[in-house]
């Protein structure tokens, strides 16, 4: 409507420009702090288990929150756009991933990206690489008894997802 030369907006109008605008404006990721601590081994769920139940119980309340099962794998989705390490959030694997148990986060972003900053955040250098095998590279930085941050990603130069964390236990 309008009324002397001003467009006047009626109630439902405003309420409906509004919901356009905010479907416009994309969602924007925000830094995981506590996840990344995870992902990095400046933590760990299995010292809390013994040292710290209660925070423990803390992070699974706060982790159920944030995140929801992905089917019948080890993995989780977040309900929100995140990133750790400023690289976009794909899934979560809390606990174990085949023969590794620790703590992990598949990322948005292919593999020497993600060494990179992951070298950048821990101010180390991973070195200890195995050759590609079985269509994975990988790479291992042992960080202390039972904490190794592990990367892991398709043998495929056009591959966007890594897979990095602490593992308490790895078997190859």
């Amino acid at each position: 409507m309008t009324e002397q030369g001003r467009i006047v907006l009626n109630g439902p109008l405003c309420a409906a420009a509004a919901a356009l605008l905010v479907a416009a404006v994309p969602a924007v990721a925000a830094d995981n702090p506590g996840i990344e601590r995870l992902a990095t081994c400046q933590e760990s769920w299995f010292e809390w288990k013994s040292a710290n139940p209660a925070q423990l119980t803390s992070f699974i309340q706060r982790f159920q929150a944030e995140y929801a099962p992905n089917g019948n794998t080890a993995f989780f989705n977040p309900k929100a756009p995140q990133t750790v390490l400023g690289l976009p959030v794909a899934q979560v694997a809390p606990e174990s991933i085949g023969m590794a148990v620790g703590f992990s986060v598949l990322v948005n972003a292919p593999f020497e990206k993600t060494k990179a900053t992951l070298e950048k955040r821990l101010g180390k250098s991973i070195r200890k690489c195995e050759p590609p095998s079985d269509n994975m590279r990988t790479c291992a930085l042992e960080i202390g008894p039972k904490k190794t941050i592990l990367l892991l990603a398709e043998d495929n130069p056009k591959a966007t997802t890594t897979l990095f964390g602490c593992y308490y236990f790895y078997e190859k």
